[in-house]
């Protein structure tokens, strides 16, 4: 019989995997439904009822501008993990490192730039000019509240020292003074915000040994070879006539 010291230990459950943020454009996908609602609705419409070569050039257009469609609104991704940042674009999948990742710039677009000086935009995470504006007017329209907040309560603090002034009491009725709210920071917009969390996380994991490899990139040809099939039945049926 042996003893509880020799028993080996019981095996200790795996720790689990930390998830991968997931960032995607909300207004693309809803875009992109809509199109491809549209699109089955008209092709299939004249697959059905329509009369000699229309059919065959509906599923052939059908053919051609799904996978497009669904390559620009529904297929764009970002994926950001502890240890690299994954990039599903219209006809590309880019697999970064962190290590590898030199900065994440914002100008007119986003984009993630390597080691290398190699440049990929991120599709999923696009730049919205509008919404700049509009976080800008938030964020001075939050700063003018503050001031006003904060000139009323220099103010009242004023108006309770005189008053404490004038009756002898020394207690400290200022302690308010400049205590106006605290701002949670600036107003961002939404894409903005997504590239401030990459960067902390690529400045958080970039040393890591983890975090390190080469770049890949595959391209996606499950998307280009529907879409260039159907282009080529729609060029055959023009020509035949």
């Amino acid at each position: 019989m042996t003893s509880p010291e020799s028993q080996s230990p019981a095996p200790q459950p795996p720790e689990p995997e930390s998830k991968d943020r997931v960032y995607r454009s909300v207004p693309a996908i809803a875009g992109g439904a809509l199109l491809l609602a549209i699109a089955g609705w008209l092709g299939i419409d004249a697959i059905v009822s329509g009369e000699g070569r229309t059919p065959w050039m509906a599923l052939a257009v059908l053919i051609l501008i799904v996978p497009l469609v669904a390559a620009f609104t529904l297929r764009p991704a970002v994926y950001a993990g502890d240890d690299r940042l994954r990039i599903r674009n219209p006809f590309r999948v880019i697999v970064v490192p962190w290590g590898q990742v030199a900065s994440l710039k914002s100008a007119y677009s986003n984009e993630v730039i390597t080691e290398s000086g190699a440049k990929y935009q991120l599709w999923a995470v696009p730049v919205s000019l509008r919404a700049r504006k509009k976080a800008a007017r938030r964020e001075m329209r939050a700063t003018a509240q503050a001031r006003r907040e904060m000139g009323r309560d220099e103010g009242r603090g004023s108006a309770l020292g005189m008053r404490a002034g004038l009756g002898g009491l020394g207690s400290g009725h200022g302690q308010g003074l400049g205590g106006g709210p605290v701002a949670d920071g600036p107003v961002r917009a939404e894409t903005d915000r997504i590239m401030d969390e990459l960067r902390g996380l690529h400045e958080a994991r970039h040393q890591a040994e983890t975090a390190q490899g080469e770049v890949t990139v595959r391209w996606a040809y499950e998307v280009m070879g529907p879409a260039v099939a159907g282009a080529l039945l729609v060029l055959i049926l023009v020509v035949v006539g």
